[in-house]
Formats: structure tokens, C-alpha cells, sequence
């Protein structure tokens, strides 16, 4: 039976510049989808798949997001003066129990390697859960329970996976299929944004990762490669040579928040699928479609 995991690691130091001037004092990861911030949903997932041990990478001016995930008494009392019980119930249940949540500084911008290496000390000698708050996802179970099934069922590292148009591939890192089925298959290779006619497959890495922690120790020693800054997956690379990796395909549907597009189209799917505004939103959109104006 492979070590449970029980930490999950987001980094949240980007300086989110695709959304300036939003950005500008708003970390990007505090930008709502319909009305929960990105991070809350990143959270959600894990607290889902049985993470206890929430491990934030911050940098300069995010202080609001460990704001977020405290409590606000003025707020609370607010609340029940008010009458808003559930608002206030929804609220306590957003949080993470007392000493479950904890925060660690990456000072300069060195890439997401550097990112989850700054984590090793809070992380310890376990195998952790990485998410991407960019990443949103719509699936049910969540992304990170279908990659702990297979973490639980092969005890290795584990890479969520989705397929993309061949012609895409070179915008993303890209996996080699070995055996198995799409909750669980063997890795062959790794490659980071191949041209198109040298990819593996046309499976690209989806921002969720179960990872060893040897990977801290090739994280110590990597060298800066793409962009000048310490690429996770060129460590997951080396990690390849002496420990199995397995991807999972999950059953959903992403929406890349760190672009506009993909922001916004998760902001429309997710209201629809709310059941308290999706009556109204759609017949705002249905007024849109004919042109009609106020």
C-alpha cells in the first residue's frame, strides 16, 4: 500500500501579467470564476480527494490570499446580524481547519521547479498532490480523486493528462502513452512543447501532478533550462529514469484561466450550471445572440 498523501502544494507567486491591469494589486489567483476565486476551487478539488495539508508558494503582494483563507470576524458578526445564515455557512465551510494551511515565500520569479522546491521543508519526506490554480476543472469526481485512485492503485508518480489537436502540441508539455487504460496508463516519455511531428502522442500535462519526493532533490541540483528558469518538467525528466509514472486521462473538461478566453468561458459554464442565476443568465446571453440592446 503506497504512503497516502496528505499535502497538496499550489503556487500562487505569478505575477499573472495576461490580466493586467486586474492584476496590477489582485493576485490572479483571487479572480472570480462566477463568485469563488480560482484558488478556492484548486482547494475545493484537493479537500475532495482527501488532502489535509494545504501548502501555498507565495510572493510578494499575496497576502490576500492567505486573508482569504483566514476568518473575518467583522464579516461573520455582520453576517448574523443580518440574517445571512447560510452566506455565513457557506463561508466557514470554504476554510481549512485550524493549522492545516500553511505559507512559504518564493523571492524571485525561477520558474514552477524552483516554485515546488521552495514547498520541500513543509512538504517533508512524503509524496504530495501539486495543483495549478490557472487550471480549472469540471468533473465530477474531481481531477485530483481520479489521479488518487491510480496513485493508490500503482504507487507512482501520477500526471493528469488530456488530448488537444495535433497542431497544438507545441504549445505544451507532452506525454508518450505506454499500456493501460485512460484511468491509469504507463509513461514512456516526457517532452516539453515538441514541434508537432516529433510529439509522442497529442496528450499534453493538464496542471495536476502526484509527485515522490525525490523530485525535491533533482529540484536542488537542476539547472535553469527554458526561459531561464528551473523547468519542473525537465526534474520530471530525470525522475523518469529511476521511478514510474503513470497518467491518468480524466473525465471532464478544463478551462485554462491563465487566458482570457479560457477565463471567460469558464465564467459562462459555470453559471449555467448554476441553478440560481442560470435561468437569467441565459436569457442575457439569448439577448446578446439577437443584437438587442437597453
Amino acid at each position: 500500500m503506497p504512503t497516502r498523501v496528505r499535502t497538496a502544494v499550489f503556487p500562487v507567486a505569478g505575477l499573472g501579467t495576461r490580466f493586467l491591469p486586474a492584476t496590477k494589486a489582485l493576485p490572479k489567483e483571487m479572480l472570480p470564476v462566477v463568485d469563488r476565486p480560482l484558488i478556492q476551487y484548486a482547494v475545493d478539488e484537493a479537500r475532495e480527494a482527501g488532502i489535509e495539508h494545504f501548502v501555498f508558494v507565495t510572493g510578494r503582494n499575496k497576502a490576500v490570499i492567505e486573508d482569504h483563507f483566514d476568518r473575518q470576524f467583522e464579516l461573520e458578526v455582520t453576517l448574523q446580524e443580518r440574517g445571512k445564515l447560510d452566506v455565513l455557512e457557506e463561508l466557514r465551510q470554504d476554510l481549512p481547519r485550524a493549522g492545516q494551511t500553511s505559507f512559504t515565500r518564493q523571492q524571485e520569479p525561477l520558474g514552477l521547479g524552483h516554485a515546488v522546491w521552495c514547498a520541500r521543508d513543509l512538504v517533508g519526506k512524503e509524496p504530495f498532490a501539486l495543483l495549478l490554480p490557472d487550471m480549472l476543472f469540471k468533473a465530477s469526481p474531481g481531477v485530483l480523486a481520479q489521479m488518487m485512485a491510480a496513485y493508490e492503485a500503482s504507487g507512482d508518480n501520477v500526471i493528469a493528462v488530456e488530448e488537444v489537436a495535433q497542431s497544438e502540441v507545441s504549445s505544451y508539455g507532452v506525454v508518450g502513452r505506454g499500456d493501460g487504460p485512460d484511468q491509469g496508463f504507463k509513461l514512456t516519455t516526457m517532452v516539453e512543447k515538441p514541434k508537432p511531428e516529433d510529439a509522442p502522442s497529442n496528450l499534453i500535462i493538464s496542471g495536476r501532478y502526484i509527485l515522490r519526493p525525490e523530485i525535491f532533490g533533482l529540484l536542488s541540483r537542476q539547472v535553469k533550462g527554458a526561459g531561464g528558469e528551473i523547468q519542473l518538467t525537465d526534474a520530471m525528466q530525470a525522475l523518469m529514469e529511476t521511478q514510474s509514472f503513470t497518467g491518468v486521462k480524466y473525465a471532464g473538461r478544463s478551462f485554462d484561466c491563465g487566458s482570457k478566453i479560457g477565463f471567460l468561458t469558464a465564467n459562462v459554464v459555470f453559471a449555467l450550471d448554476r441553478p440560481d442565476i442560470a435561468e437569467a443568465f441565459k436569457r442575457e446571453i439569448h439577448e446578446i445572440d439577437l443584437g438587442i440592446s437597453r
